[in-house]
C-alpha cells in the first residue's frame, strides 16, 4: 500500500530537532522523499540518516534561512538530487521569552528574520519552481501565540501573526496556480527549544522550572501536552491530497487552548 505522500518531495526547514526532524520521518514513512534543511548540518544529516537506514529517501542541507542565496541554493540542490519540489514546510524558528521593555532591537530582529523573513525567502523559492508545474504545497509554521498575544512573547507573537497574514495572501495570489498554502498554529510542544526557555517562563509565572509543564496543562482543555507527532500528523494532512480544497487556512493544534 503506498503512503499519502508517495513520490513527492518534501523540504522541512529546521528539520534537524524538534517538530521539524518529526515532521520529515513522517512524511518519509508516507513516501515522500525528503530534504531535511537546518542551519546545523550535523542535526541534519543525523535526522536524513535516520531516514534511509528505514529505507527511505531522505538527504541533508545546510541552510541559513534568512540569507536568500542560501535558500535558493538549498532549492536548486534538492530539485538536482531529489526531483521537483510538491512539498516546502517552512519550519525553522526562534523564540524568546522576555519583558517587552527587555527586548533589545538585535531579539527583535533575530525573531522577525529567521521566522517570517525566513517563512517568506522559503515560499519564494517555493513558489518559483511550483508555479511553473501548476501543483505545490506549502506549509508554513505559526502559533497559537499568532492566534493571540501574550506578555513577554512581543517579537515571538510579532513574527507568528504575520505567518498567518503572508500565508492567506498568497493563498489567494497563487490559488489558480495549483499551490496551496496553508499554517499550523501549535500550542505548548516539548521541544529542544522549550529547554533553553522554560527558566525564562517559569519567572514570567513566579513559578519553579519543574512546575510549568503542569500549569500548561491544567490550561489545556485536553488535559495534556502536545507531542511532535500531533503536529506532524496535521502537516501530512495538510500536504495530502485528502486537504485538495483547504488554502488560506491556518489549522490550531493545542488541545482546545485556543479555539478562534
Amino acid at each position: 500500500m503506498s503512503g499519502k505522500l508517495e513520490g513527492r518531495v518534501a523540504v522541512v526547514t529546521g528539520g534537524g530537532g524538534g517538530i521539524g526532524a518529526q515532521i520529515c520521518r513522517t512524511f518519509a514513512q508516507q513516501g515522500a522523499a525528503v530534504a531535511v534543511v537546518d542551519i546545523q548540518q550535523e542535526a541534519a544529516g543525523q535526522v536524513a540518516e535516520a531516514i534511509r537506514r528505514s529505507a527511505g529517501r531522505a538527504m541533508a542541507v545546510a541552510c541559513d534561512v534568512t540569507d536568500r542565496d542560501d535558500v535558493e541554493q538549498a532549492a536548486d540542490q534538492v530539485e538536482q538530487e531529489l526531483g521537483p519540489l510538491a512539498i516546502w514546510v517552512n519550519n525553522a524558528g526562534v523564540s524568546y521569552i522576555l519583558p517587552f521593555l527587555e527586548c533589545t532591537e538585535q531579539i527583535w530582529d533575530q525573531t522577525l528574520e529567521v521566522n517570517l523573513k525566513g517563512a517568506f525567502l522559503g515560499c519564494q523559492a517555493a513558489i518559483r519552481r511550483m508555479a511553473p508545474r501548476q501543483d505545490g504545497v506549502i506549509i508554513n509554521m505559526s502559533s497559537q501565540s499568532g492566534r493571540v498575544g501574550n506578555s513577554h512573547y512581543a517579537a515571538y507573537c510579532a513574527s507568528k501573526f504575520g505567518i498567518i497574514g503572508l500565508t492567506q495572501s498568497l493563498a489567494v495570489e497563487f490559488a489558480a496556480q495549483g499551490i496551496r498554502v496553508n499554517a499550523i498554529c501549535p500550542g505548548v510542544v516539548p521541544t529542544p527549544m522549550w529547554d533553553t526557555q522554560i527558566e525564562d517562563y517559569a519567572r514570567k509565572r513566579d513559578l519553579k522550572a519543574e512546575e510549568v509543564m503542569s500549569y500548561f496543562e491544567s490550561n489545556i482543555p485536553m488535559g495534556r501536552i502536545g507531542k511532535a507527532e500531533d503536529i506532524a500528523q496535521a502537516a501530512l494532512f495538510l500536504a495530502s491530497d485528502e486537504a485538495n480544497y483547504i488554502t488560506g487556512q491556518a489549522l490550531n493544534v493545542s488541545g482546545g487552548a485556543v479555539m478562534y
